[in-house]
């Protein structure tokens, strides 16, 4: 079976993922494909208590972000690798074809439909 399609997907997904974690992120440079939340600027000897507490309710609400956004990514360049390897699309339980109709609602899928968690 080619690949090529999920490749393209894959990549357009990887971009789109670099993209939006650029936005509230750094890549890590001692840690790579680790990215770590853009602390926000903030003088406590200046702010108030209700601008403070927003700007820490903010960073929490990005170190969510950037969690879903980075353990995503890690499964798309998972995927990207299995393609490269020739392991694309096999379960890594049982070593079957994952079914075409996972891949494409999943493409970064590791197991057959019998096998999802």
């Amino acid at each position: 079976m080619a690949w090529d399609k999920y490749k393209t997907s894959l990549l357009e997904e990887k971009s789109k993922l670099e993209k939006e974690l650029s936005l509230i992120a750094t890549k890590n440079p001692e840690h790579p494909g680790e990215w770590d939340v853009k602390a926000p600027d903030m003088n406590p000897m200046v702010s108030d208590q209700s601008e403070l507490a927003d700007m820490f309710e903010e960073l929490e609400t990005q170190t969510g972000l950037e969690a879903q956004l980075e353990e995503r990514l890690k499964h798309v360049n998972g995927a990207l690798k299995r393609i490269e390897e020739n392991k694309f699309g096999k379960c890594s339980v049982c070593g079957k074809e994952i079914e075409e109709k996972r891949l494409d609602a999943n493409p970064f899928a590791e197991t057959c439909m019998e096998h999802m968690e």
